[in-house]
């Protein structure tokens, strides 16, 4: 196996030798049996070797593949930064779910598959404006849940534990067993004479419990919807004129509030994977926070496998991008879609799937034929030489002329890329491919890298070949600059080509 800290480096390293960090990807070229113990992404293949893709680690480094140190550990939800390693672990995991928003909003536009890619270019529109925060599990328990809260805060439910202690003579209502043979072991004659000079005896009392198993979940839920809610906070600081923010505000104020009660009353805090009581599934405010507090539980496992596959999410984003951009072309006519699979939970941080090609264009000005194909099964030598799994195919309708192929590198990282050289580095590679191209015309490259809102452009070209290089958000005026500048590097491909 051979490491490659770009998509389009010129040379592979030794993993025995190599030391990946915060500013690499993680991606490695091998070939035959990987072993059971290997945990990676199959990016392309090709006569048995393969691009792979490997995860992040949770905690930040790790010896498998090879040495990989220095980048951030995946912050516990609800973190509160006090080092600079957790702000920055902070903004990559707020730039995750920024990622993670927009794809999500593929789920709602599959409603009318018809119109799919306008309701997405709608949505995504939307996400221009900050002001407008994104929709979470958290936002939703804020506006369905509270009510359940509530009543269960007029009523919290509470037991009469029966102790045997020493009871005030004149207070005792009930006796055991075991009290009695206390009695009737003591000196005296009478029960006065018994119950000694401080006038007491052993007796059942009884006093009030809260710590029951229902309420134990319940304060496990407030703990951690707290928390939630302490995160979209955080991340939502834009929109705090919103009602969405509001709601989720006042939300975190009162699970925080009733937490603090229900520690007050020596209310434990249940274990994930507890057994549910009858109240538990029976009572209906009880019944509510328990599905409200798996919800959150599965949402902050999955947290952990969309941390380690963050790469293939920005890639899924960036393939939908690319299809907003054809699909806003004026003279762009969608002759056929691929249908795609929302998935309830991630594989590998992918949340839907799909056949190739995914979308099929026809431009009806230029005569072209343009598909867009995310992750092919079949590649040719040169694709694969490329190291990109996002292309855009072009066919001219009018002419014989060999098919055209555009790279889309999609490459991931924590810190952020020096275009000017990563974009000559990847003109260079192309022009040393066109050297060997027989059946495939490949002129253009464009490289799509994430960042924490802010956007940066930069075209280079090498001889015959051009690359932009394009770094942008999923949220804000980066995500409006970052669509406008892939629309027109897009335009200029078929400007160029009818001229």
């Amino acid at each position: 196996m051979k490491l490659i800290r770009r998509p389009w480096s010129h040379r592979t390293e030794d993993p025995a030798a190599a030391v990946l960090g915060p500013s690499d990807c993680l991606l490695g070229e091998a070939s035959g049996s990987h072993g059971a113990q290997s945990r990676h992404a199959v990016l392309l293949a090709r006569d048995g070797a393969e691009l792979r893709l490997y995860p992040y680690p949770k905690t930040g480094r790790s010896n498998a593949p090879c040495q990989i140190t220095g980048l951030p550990a995946r912050p516990k939800i609800g973190l509160e930064p006090r080092t600079e390693d957790e702000r920055v672990a902070l903004a990559a995991s707020a730039r995750m779910h920024r990622v993670l928003a927009r794809i999500h909003e593929v789920e709602g536009a599959l409603d009318d598959p018809e119109n799919l890619w306008p309701r997405l270019q709608a949505a995504w529109d939307r996400a221009e404006n900050e002001a407008d925060p994104r929709m979470a599990e958290i936002v939703r328990q804020s506006q369905q849940t509270r009510p359940h809260v509530l009543q269960l805060e007029s009523r919290i439910r509470r037991v009469l534990r029966r102790n045997r202690e020493m009871v005030p003579l004149d207070r005792v209502q009930e006796m055991d067993r075991a009290s009695m043979l206390w009695m009737v072991r003591q000196p005296g004659r009478s029960i006065a004479e018994r119950a000694g000079a401080d006038q007491r005896v052993l007796a059942i009392a009884r006093h009030e419990n809260f710590n029951t198993l229902e309420n134990r979940v319940f304060h496990a839920y407030l703990r951690l919807a707290e928390r939630f809610a302490r995160q979209w906070l955080r991340e939502h600081k834009t929109a705090q004129s919103s009602q969405r923010y509001r709601n989720v505000e006042s939300y975190q104020r009162l699970c925080r509030r009733l937490s603090r009660q229900l520690r007050e009353l020596n209310v434990g805090v249940a274990d994930p994977d507890v057994t549910d009581n009858y109240v538990l599934m029976e009572d209906r405010a009880y019944r509510a926070i328990r599905q409200a507090w798996d919800k959150l539980l599965r949402q902050n496992k999955a947290e952990d496998e969309l941390w380690a596959w963050q790469a293939q999410s920005w890639t899924d984003f960036c393939v939908l991008a690319v299809t907003l951009a054809l699909h806003g072309l004026d003279e762009a006519q969608l002759l056929a879609q691929a249908p795609l699979i929302w998935l309830d939970e991630a594989i590998q941080g992918r949340r839907f799937l799909h056949d190739r090609p995914l979308a099929v264009f026809w431009l009806r000005d230029s005569g072209l034929i343009v598909e867009v194909q995310a992750r092919p099964e079949r590649v040719s030598r040169i694709q694969f030489a490329a190291r990109a799994h996002v292309w855009l195919r072009v066919t001219d309708l009018n002419s014989d002329a060999i098919e055209r192929r555009v790279p889309v590198w999609t490459p991931h990282s924590f810190e952020p890329m020096d275009l000017r050289t990563e974009t000559q580095q990847a003109a260079t590679l192309i022009e040393m491919l066109r050297r060997h191209a027989t059946h495939e015309v490949m002129r253009e490259g464009v490289i799509l890298a994430p960042a924490d809102a802010t956007f940066d452009s930069h075209e280079t070209t090498s001889g015959g070949s051009r690359v932009r290089g394009i770094v942008f958000d999923a949220r804000g005026a980066a995500l409006r600059q970052g669509k406008q500048a892939l629309a027109g590097f897009v335009r200029s491909l078929f400007t160029a080509e009818a001229a």
